[in-house]
């Protein structure tokens, strides 16, 4: 069929063997670029099977590197949040309704905590459970570590202590906490993203990032960019590994790939013309 449709294919028993342990419409999303009629699927001349298959490794690989990052900042957000949070309000403050703004939101996110906890097979857990029968939940600083970055992000946006929030926001040298709010809601979309395996590398993306405001780390001067693009969801990305982990590992990830890769077009992710000249990225 996909001859029959213009697609060249150099090596046909590749071909097959890559079909039978990636799925045809997970590689679908691939071929795509190359298609010269959308509707019937026809290919462009000069249209490799080969071609779609490096993109998609090209994708694997990004996403295994922005998986990472999202990670540091979700253990980042965690730690600070018990910490600041609890010398404020004390290790139970997660079950206190009146410290958040949604009374509704914060019953689904302890409805949530309680499923986890339940799930639970971190030893800290387990040792907890078989001490104390009371109060119904361990303090944050266990409960926290086995609530999932979703319900995380929740329970930080509504919070009513807005003080408390800029504190955090400023450990990560943000302005102010509407930034890191916005920040982290993207981050959680993004992981979603990666959780299912999903293709990153021309994605829009449904939530975008504030990125406007007085920054004191190295930031980007031109905005002119499709806000919907991955590009920015990268940049904040790096600028919050540079608060946390202070090294240039991310940044010089996504370099080495995208000149493994010099076929891919970045263009297609957002990336704007001398986007490495930003101070972001130099």
């Amino acid at each position: 069929m996909l001859k029959e449709r213009g697609l060249i294919i150099a090596d046909e028993q590749k071909a097959i063997d890559y079909l039978k342990v990636i799925s045809y419409f997970r590689l679908a999303n691939y071929f795509r670029p190359m298609e010269r009629d959308k509707e019937k699927h026809l290919y462009k001349p000069n249209s490799y099977f080969e071609n779609a298959i490096s993109l998609y490794y090209f994708d694997k690989k990004l996403r295994g590197i922005i998986f990472s990052a999202v990670q540091t900042i979700e253990i980042a957000l965690r730690s600070k949040m018990i910490h600041y949070v609890s010398l404020k309000y004390g290790a139970f403050w997660f079950m206190d309704s009146s410290l958040f703004k949604d009374k509704n939101i914060h019953e689904q996110c302890l409805s949530a905590m309680r499923q986890e906890l339940v799930r639970s097979k971190e030893d800290f857990i387990i040792e907890h459970k078989a001490k104390y029968t009371e109060p119904e939940m361990p303090p944050v600083w266990k409960a926290l570590e086995v609530t999932s970055f979703g319900t995380l992000s929740k329970l930080f946006c509504n919070i009513k202590d807005n003080a408390l929030k800029k504190i955090i926001a400023r450990e990560f040298n943000l302005p102010q906490h509407l930034v890191l709010e916005s920040w982290i809601k993207c981050a959680v979309t993004l992981r979603n993203c990666l959780a299912h395996h999903a293709r990153v590398w021309n994605r829009n993306f449904p939530i975008m990032p504030q990125l406007n405001g007085s920054f004191r780390g190295d930031w980007i001067e031109n905005t002119d960019f499709p806000m919907v693009k991955l590009y920015p969801q990268l940049c904040y990305l790096e600028y919050m590994q540079n608060q946390i982990q202070r090294t240039k590992e991310f940044k010089n990830q996504l370099k080495e790939l995208f000149r493994h890769y010099p076929n891919v077009d970045i263009s297609a992710m957002g990336f704007p013309y001398n986007w490495e000249e930003e101070p972001l990225w130099r």
